[in-house]
C-alpha cells in the first residue's frame, strides 16, 4: 500500500505527537509498504531517524500517487481535503482534542465535518466524537515493548520515588505538573522518604525535584521508569497519554483521574492497573497515599500493567491494523 502522512501546516518537532508519526510510519516501511512525508518546512525531530521520504513541498503537483492520504494535524485536514483524488482515500488520524489550535464549535466545522475518514488513536477521543455525531475508529500507534520492560535494577536510596511528567507553557494547564508536586510535596512532609522523579522536554526547572531528565534516550527511560514505584498522570486533555502507559510498560502502577480525556482509559483499569481518581486535587493526593502504604497492592497491579499494555499490542501490531482497516475502504 502507498501511504502519505500530510503534515502540511503542522511540522515535525521534538514531541510525542512527532515521535509517534515517525515511528509509525518507519514500521510500515519495514512491513513493506511505499510510506511519504509531505510537508511544508524542515524536520526538527531529532530524537529518532525519520526512515521514509521526506518530500517538503505545498504544490499539489509534488505529491506522489497513493491509496490513502492522511491528516496528521488539525491544520492539515484543509490540505488533506483539497489533495488530488490520485492520492487516493482522505483519512485524518486524530490524535488530540487540539483546543490550542480551535475553539470547540471551529473543531466541529473546520475539522469533524470536513470530508475525510476519522481515525482516532483512543477509547476517549472515540467517545468525544460520537458526543458530536461523528463515527470514527480506534487505531493505536502501539509499544516499544521491547524497548521498555520490568528490570530488577539495585536502588541507591531506600526512599520511595513517585514518577511524572514536567511540563510549563501552554500544556501544563491540560499535563497539571503542579498536581504531581502538590502531591509529592504533600506525601514528602507526612512520611519524609519520598523523591520525585521527572522528565520532560522543558529545560532543568528550579525546585523539589529529586532528579530530571531532560528528553531522556529510551535507554535513559528504561532505567528511569524501572526506578519509579508509583507513576502519577493527572492529565485531562489528552488523546492516548503515552508516559503513564510506558512507566505501566516496566511494571509501574498509575493513579490517573476520570477526565473525558485523561488518555489513559484505554488501559488504566482501576483497582487493576492502578487506580483512577476522581477528578480531584485531594481525591488524587489520597489515591496516591493508598498506594503507598500498600506495597502488595502496587506489586500487582504493576504485573498486571505490564500484560494490559502487551494486550494493547506492538506498533506493528497495530499499524498491521490501520493497514486492514484501510484496505477495507479501498
Amino acid at each position: 500500500m502507498e501511504i502519505i502522512f500530510d503534515l502540511r501546516n503542522v511540522g515535525l518537532g521534538n514531541n510525542g505527537g512527532s515521535l509517534t508519526l515517525i515511528k509509525s510510519a518507519n514500521i510500515l516501511q519495514d512491513m513493506g509498504h511505499g510510506v511519504y512525508f509531505i510537508d511544508n518546512g524542515k524536520n526538527k525531530h531529532t530524537w529518532v531517524a525519520l526512515e521514509v521520504e521526506h518530500i517538503i513541498s505545498n504544490d499539489n503537483d509534488y505529491i506522489p500517487n497513493a491509496d490513502v492520504i492522511i491528516a496528521t494535524g488539525y491544520k492539515s485536514v484543509a490540505k488533506t481535503v483539497s489533495a488530488p483524488d490520485r492520492c487516493g482515500l482522505k483519512v485524518h488520524w486524530i490524535r488530540g482534542w487540539e483546543t490550542w489550535q480551535f475553539q470547540p464549535k471551529k473543531i466541529v466545522s473546520y475539522i469533524l465535518e470536513a470530508p475525510t475518514v476519522k481515525l482516532v488513536n483512543s477509547i476517549g477521543l472515540k467517545k468525544m466524537l460520537k458526543y458530536y455525531n461523528f463515527k470514527s475508529e480506534i487505531i493505536r500507534p502501539g509499544y516499544d515493548l521491547d524497548e521498555l520492560y520490568p528490570q530488577k535494577i539495585k536502588r541507591k536510596t531506600n526512599s520511595f520515588i513517585l514518577g511524572g511528567l514536567y511540563t510549563r507553557g501552554k500544556h501544563e494547564r491540560i499535563k497539571r505538573t503542579h498536581w504531581v508536586l502538590e502531591t509529592f510535596k504533600y506525601l514528602k512532609q507526612k512520611y519524609g522518604n519520598i523523591s520525585l522523579w521527572m522528565f520532560g522536554n522543558d529545560l532543568i526547572p528550579k525546585g523539589v525535584i529529586d532528579n530530571y531528565i531532560h528528553r531522556p534516550t529510551p535507554d535513559a527511560k528504561q532505567y528511569f521508569y524501572n526506578n519509579i514505584d508509583l507513576w502519577l498522570s493527572p492529565a485531562i486533555q489528552e488523546g492516548l497519554h503515552m508516559p503513564p502507559a510506558e512507566a505501566m510498560m516496566t511494571g509501574c502502577p498509575v493513579v490517573g483521574v476520570d477526565a473525558e480525556l485523561s488518555g489513559t482509559h484505554d488501559y488504566l483499569i482501576n483497582g487493576i492497573t492502578g487506580i483512577v481518581s476522581e477528578n480531584r486535587l485531594e481525591e488524587f493526593i489520597s489515591n496516591a497515599e493508598k498506594l503507598y502504604l500498600n506495597s502488595e497492592m502496587r506489586q500487582d497491579m504493576g504485573k498486571r500493567a505490564r500484560l494490559k499494555i502487551e494486550e494493547l499490542g506492538s506498533r506493528e501490531d497495530n499499524m498491521n491494523k490501520l493497514i486492514n482497516y484501510i484496505d477495507g475502504l479501498i
